[in-house]
């Protein structure tokens, strides 16, 4: 089948580590057609959604990585699967993406994830849905609030809600002489709503990357361990990433949220875990597969494709219209 890729531009990828790589050279292994978009090649016009989309063939060297060739406009619909696989930030013209492509998935095509799963489901505020797995949390803009949650626990996490790779997010402790400055630097003076959490000293043993893929837990997590000095254990953050097994309590996480998520059209879903609390929910482009199936041997994408293939054979195309 023919499959379009929302992405980032394809001369940014890093390939040794891309998931949307590792998933277009599956993809690609299996006979399917690849076909390139990015968000300014979306657009609708009377009554169709259209793609200025462009069909890449791998070559398996580097650092071109790809043959393109001319960009051709196509109905979205045509296409046998879409998936939106662009990074955050979750700015504005990200939810105007998510409009088009539910547009499109109202005329036939088949979305991965699907579009209003995507807004609906914020990455951090997502956790709110499943209180008994989390850490003490509070999500507000308000400085007094944020100050009472902070003389509580003493020892807390303020974060943005659309960040991604650990970028602006701060370990404050009770005492701390630059909290003023931090609060107002995370907040926009009181303009952004962020999410404040207890500090969870396990993350020493590593931020694990939970996947599931169509509401199954991939067997093996990924946990990014911080380096020296840190508390963020993303890898965009120098972390280190080390595969390991799912424990019990990982699994009753996953087996708790995997049905739900995969009921909302939520095809792939990255759950971050840190000791044995719900950090995050991640649902816009979820990363991990390569240094996973690197450290264990069990092929993440192939899993990936196997979902993909089945959602694509049962899920019905709607009318045009």
């Amino acid at each position: 089948m023919k499959i379009a890729f929302v992405v980032d531009p394809l001369d940014s990828f890093k390939i040794a580590k891309d998931t949307t790589f590792a998933i277009m050279r599956e993809a690609a292994a299996r006979g399917h057609a690849l076909y390139a978009l990015e968000q300014d090649d979306l657009f609708w016009h009377s009554d169709r959604v259209y793609g200025n989309a462009r069909q890449i063939e791998l070559t398996g060297e580097q650092p071109r990585w790809y043959h393109v060739r001319e960009p051709a406009r196509m109905p979205l619909k045509d296409f046998g699967a879409v998936l939106m696989r662009k990074d955050p930030p979750f700015d504005i013209e990200y939810v105007y993406s998510t409009y088009l492509l539910e547009l499109a998935e109202s005329q036939g095509a088949r979305v991965f994830n699907r579009p209003r799963a995507i807004r609906d489901w914020n990455e951090k505020l997502a956790i709110a849905r499943f209180p008994h797995f989390i850490p003490p949390t509070l999500a507000t803009r308000r400085e007094a609030l944020i100050r009472e949650f902070l003389a509580e626990h003493r020892d807390v996490i303020l974060k943005p809600l659309d960040g991604m790779g650990g970028a602006s997010v701060f370990r404050v402790h009770e005492h701390d002489p630059n909290v003023n400055v931090i609060i107002e630097t995370v907040t926009h003076y009181g303009r952004r709503t962020i999410m404040a959490q207890r500090f969870i000293p396990e993350i020493r043993d590593g931020d694990k990357r939970v996947l599931l893929i169509g509401g199954k837990p991939v067997p093996y997590c990924l946990a990014r361990i911080p380096k020296p000095g840190e508390t963020r254990g993303n890898l965009a953050a120098g972390g280190t990433g080390v595969a390991r097994e799912l424990t019990k309590r990982d699994r009753e996480i996953a087996g708790a949220l995997g049905p739900a998520l995969d009921e909302e059209g939520l095809l792939l879903v990255g759950l971050d875990v840190i000791g044995d609390c719900l950090t995050e929910v991640n649902v816009t482009s979820p990363t991990c597969f390569q240094e996973i199936t690197e450290q264990t041997g069990f092929n993440v994408a192939g899993m990936f494709m196997d979902a993909l293939e089945a959602a694509c054979a049962i899920r019905p195309r709607k009318k045009a219209g």
